[in-house]
């Protein structure tokens, strides 16, 4: 087997605790050919005297500012050489062999661009974990859910995805990516500065011609929440963001029907929020769409980067999620995918 170099690139940002914590378990790596990269966001805690003090052998990269995720991993990778890039979250533990067994199965299809392991809960090791469980999945109108959770449904861990799939997305907790497909898709789009930017960099490598997989021999174990926890600023962006990616993404025929369709379904969760006292997730919601209307208006913002149906691209369910799981009550990934 050939081994590439891979570049391992933990985007830090005020995450101290997590680096001690998770970093042990990163440099316990067996593949024989890596490397790992801390890229500092800009943090104004502790993080980089630490890193300096405690692992100087660990080759940092300080980022002038916050750059949030998406662009923070630009500014980090667009100007590496590996092989292989890593984008893994710095609240992320690993296994001892999770690189090789993705190595193994990318080298073995040109295609296979982007992959990701299977992702369990840090605390709850038998449970997948909500940020791409066995693989990512998408509905017709653009949901994202994944092998192993819908929703806010999230399942154990029985062996139900032993094998490797094609997916339609790939985590960017442990996001592995071929280098020459990260520069030529130019990266992840850092307006969306986090939630779902790495959806629609899997949707645009689709539409490139790539494929997707996850590698379920690989495990990781992710705490998740760690960097944004739930509230105003993580409702505000995937609201937001999930409007631009469907924006961005679909074919124009698919757009006028399904951009008016989600904002009105926005609408409708908005004002059970509101019923129910939520005011803080109403406001997020509303001055999603304002801002979403506000980017539409600026330039080549709305670019369709292919004209491809979006039920020709793997992972994506002929259906509608919603309708499925609030109305006929489905909860688990084998009830929409057989």
């Amino acid at each position: 087997m050939r081994y590439p170099l891979v570049a391992i690139v933990i985007l830090n940002y005020n995450g101290r605790k997590f680096l001690e914590k998770f970093l042990p378990s990163v440099m316990a790596t067996t593949y024989p050919n890596y490397k790992v990269v801390v890229a500092d966001n800009g943090s104004t805690d502790d993080s980089v005297a630490f890193m300096q003090t405690k692992y100087p052998q660990i080759e940092l990269d300080q980022l002038e500012q916050n750059f949030g995720f998406a662009e923070g991993y630009n500014q980090a990778l667009l100007k590496r050489q590996e092989d292989y890039f890593v984008l893994l979250n710095s609240d992320v533990e690993v296994s001892a062999d999770w690189i090789t067994h993705i190595i193994a199965l990318m080298e073995a299809d040109e295609r296979l661009a982007v992959c990701q392991p299977k992702i369990l809960a840090h605390k709850q090791k038998e449970q997948f974990e909500y940020a791409g469980a066995a693989g990512g999945w998408i509905d017709k109108l653009g949901y994202p859910f994944a092998r192993g959770r819908v929703f806010d449904d999230i399942e154990k861990d029985r062996g139900q995805f032993k094998t490797s799939k094609d997916i339609f997305w790939a985590s960017g907790c442990a996001l592995f990516v071929k280098a020459p497909v990260y520069k030529e898709l130019k990266g992840l789009y850092g307006v969306f500065f986090a939630h779902q930017e790495e959806i629609d960099f899997c949707w645009r490598a689709q539409n490139a011609g790539y494929k997707i997989a996850c590698c379920t021999a690989s495990v990781v174990y992710h705490v998740g929440g760690g960097t944004l926890p739930k509230g105003y600023r993580k409702t505000f962006l995937n609201f937001r963001n999930s409007l631009m990616m469907l924006s961005r993404n679909l074919s124009i025929k698919e757009k006028r029907w399904k951009l008016p369709l989600r904002l009105m379904l926005d609408g409708v969760f908005a004002v059970k929020c509101l019923v129910g006292g939520d005011f803080t997730s109403v406001k997020a919601i509303w001055n999603a769409h304002m801002a979403f209307y506000k980017w539409c208006l600026g330039k080549n913002n709305s670019k369709v980067h292919s004209n491809r149906q979006l039920l020709k691209l793997s992972g994506v369910y002929d259906g509608l999620l919603v309708w499925q799981y609030f109305f006929k009550r489905k909860k688990k990934f084998e009830d929409f995918i057989k």
